[in-house]
């Protein structure tokens, strides 16, 4: 089969493959003896971000780059695609609103009796999503979820801005904190401090808006897309004048909004 009649997978399973043996070339010419970084919470916080992962892969692959083993990030754009998928897009005004897919590690419970024994119950009610704001002006426009503003930081490109946001997307029988509720459908507010008003929004639900849940699983990618577009609202954000208030950044996860905190 020629290389331009592979099907996608086969074509990310080789850069894959690629990746590892640069990645084993590099470290068996030049053993890494440089001190452990201590990333502490971040490891929850900031690296869990899709912005975050991306800007640090491309950090690998232009180290790779200078030691004579060029890899080029555009190769794994697919892979990003896959696993960190945009789930809407808001534009208004010269301001972009981009909601996307983030990683969340979900914690195993203690051991329950059940039917046939005991068990474990995973606690998957818990999701993440990455905000990122372009064409913002600073101390200017904010973006809030649910009425409280997000922790948004610099990007390094100008009027771009990034910021998690945490929230239980259902409620299991079994999961850690079960007097806290559903967060969902999730309001975004793009928020004018100086004028004291929201200027545009959206609204994003975990499952379909109409209540008519899924029964079977997406056939491919393309269907998959279309299920998350159909979650996304351009509309539902709250109107008229409001009070602004500052981001109040976690000490321990200064760039995720969890919910589940008051």
């Amino acid at each position: 089969m020629r290389a331009c009649e592979m099907p996608p997978h086969a074509d990310m399973s080789l850069a894959q493959q690629l990746l590892v043996r640069a990645l084993l070339a590099r470290f068996w010419r030049e053993p890494y003896k440089a001190p452990l970084a201590d990333w502490s919470t971040q490891l929850h916080d900031r690296w869990m971000l899709p912005w975050f992962v991306w800007d640090d892969f491309t950090d690998v692959c232009a180290e790779l780059g200078e030691r004579g083993l060029p890899v080029d990030p555009a190769w794994f754009a697919p892979h990003r695609e896959f696993r960190f998928p945009v789930c809407g897009v808001l534009a208004h005004r010269g301001l972009e609103l981009e909601l996307r897919t983030a990683l969340e590690p979900w914690p195993v419970l203690g051991e329950e009796a059940g039917g046939g024994g005991t068990a474990r119950y995973v606690d998957s009610s818990l999701e993440r999503m990455q905000i990122l704001l372009r064409g913002a002006t600073p101390k200017r426009h904010l973006v809030t979820v649910g009425g409280r503003p997000l922790p948004l930081h610099p990007t390094g490109t100008e009027g771009e801005y990034v910021a998690g946001v945490r929230y239980r997307a259902w409620q299991p029988e079994s999961c850690l904190h079960p007097t806290i509720g559903v967060h969902t459908p999730l309001i975004f507010d793009i928020v004018d401090a100086w004028n004291q008003r929201a200027i545009a929004g959206c609204a994003y639900h975990v499952a379909h808006p109409g209540g008519r849940n899924h029964e079977t699983r997406p056939v491919n990618a393309f269907e998959a897309e279309g299920r998350r577009i159909a979650r996304f609202l351009h509309q539902g954000f709250t109107p008229g004048p409001r009070a602004v208030q500052a981001a109040q950044p976690d000490a321990d996860c200064p760039f995720t909004l969890d919910l589940r905190r008051g």
